[in-house]
């Protein structure tokens, strides 16, 4: 009987390992599914090179609620396909009123630039789902959360094994994992450092209309930062950041949340920030920490090992002062989608260090 049990699970074990051997391999794995890695995807789609996303959540993540992109990301989005799904929705922003707090004192700021053209706020999930549209189906595998990574060479490839004991074998891999990725780490790059501050983010949802003028409005105080921005006559982005005592932390809980920006960390700016705030959808609220990738870091760190790669906020995690978080993780696909297409037309493969 011992020896049946023996031999039952020499046979597990050698079906186990058969099993891993006939996962097929990928060309390319992306790990992330936010806007850098299905903009990424959708690159190399464009040039006739098929990759899978794994991304960790059991659907599309609209965390962030909305998001400004500037020309030079509408013109990543143009070059992906997709802008013009955005656009036939969404306004562009002309100006800025900038309210100093202690003062009361406006400023007028101009957003278009040389080409007359501006930023333009959207909805994260309406983002996500115009880069996902164009994605083959079965093209994002959901609830894959990868807990190791092995490279079976000097360029690959790499197996990918996941929480579920899936192991997923690929010639590249992409990490466009956010802040804490998983990537990041794998190739050695240093943690993101604090940057001291905090940022709050949210939609405001009015039924009857809110009646708010569609430019964008700052509301500035030391230490503190807040806006809105209307995304069409119901719904208003608003957000705030803000210098993070040392040892003190804000609740969790949103309502908790909310009323202590309401009574405490906005109590001094004009009315209409707090009106806006009480009408908080609270199932978008989202407080994170505000963390960046020192500059140094990335110069003399390794941002790529092989065929393997970070993008996005896995690579140049920042703070919002310039709002270029998402625009530049469009870029970073654009670039990536070009350079490994070219590399695969010319070579048949990914070449570590080819011109793209």
């Amino acid at each position: 009987m011992l020896r049946g049990m023996i031999m039952r699970d020499g046979k597990l074990k050698r079906s186990e390992r058969e099993m891993e051997k006939m996962v097929p391999e990928e060309e390319i794995v992306i790990v992330g599914g936010g806007i850098a890695g299905l903009a990424t995807a959708v690159a190399l789609q464009r040039v006739g090179i098929r990759a899978l996303v794994l991304e960790r959540s059991d659907g599309l993540r609209a965390t962030g609620a909305a998001l400004g992109l500037f020309p030079n990301a509408w013109r990543a989005l143009d070059a992906l396909g997709v802008a013009h799904k955005l656009t036939a929705v969404y306004a562009v922003r002309k100006k800025a009123y900038v309210t100093d707090v202690a003062t009361g004192a406006v400023q007028e700021v101009s957003l278009m630039g040389n080409n007359s053209d501006g930023p333009i706020t959207v909805h994260r999930k309406a983002l996500l789902e115009s880069l996902a549209e164009e994605l083959p189906r079965n093209s994002i595998r959901f609830s894959s959360k990868p807990i190791s990574i092995e490279a079976q060479g000097q360029e690959g490839p790499y197996a990918i094994r996941l929480e579920d004991g899936t192991v997923i074998t690929t010639k590249v891999l992409i990490g466009c994992d956010g802040v804490n990725s998983f990537v990041a780490r794998k190739l050695g790059l240093t943690q993101p450092v604090n940057s001291g501050r905090s940022a709050l983010v949210a939609l405001a949802v009015f039924p009857e209309g809110h009646g708010v003028r569609e430019d964008v409005q700052q509301f500035v105080d030391v230490g503190k930062r807040g806006g809105i921005v209307p995304l069409n006559d119901k719904e208003i982005y608003w957000f705030l950041t803000f210098n993070t005592p040392k040892g003190e932390a804000m609740t969790g809980d949103p309502e908790q949340i909310q009323k202590q920006v309401i009574e405490n960390y906005a109590k001094d700016f004009p009315p209409i920030y707090a009106e806006v705030v009480r009408h908080c959808d609270l199932s978008t609220l989202n407080l994170a920490p505000l963390r960046l990738r020192l500059p140094w870091d990335l110069i003399f760190g390794n941002v790529s090992k092989g065929n393997m790669t970070v993008a996005g906020d896995a690579m140049h995690p920042m703070t919002p002062d310039l709002g270029q978080g998402g625009c530049s993780a469009l870029e970073d696909a654009v670039v990536l989608g070009r350079h490994i297409g070219k590399s695969f037309i010319d070579n048949r493969r990914l070449v570590p260090g080819a011109d793209g």
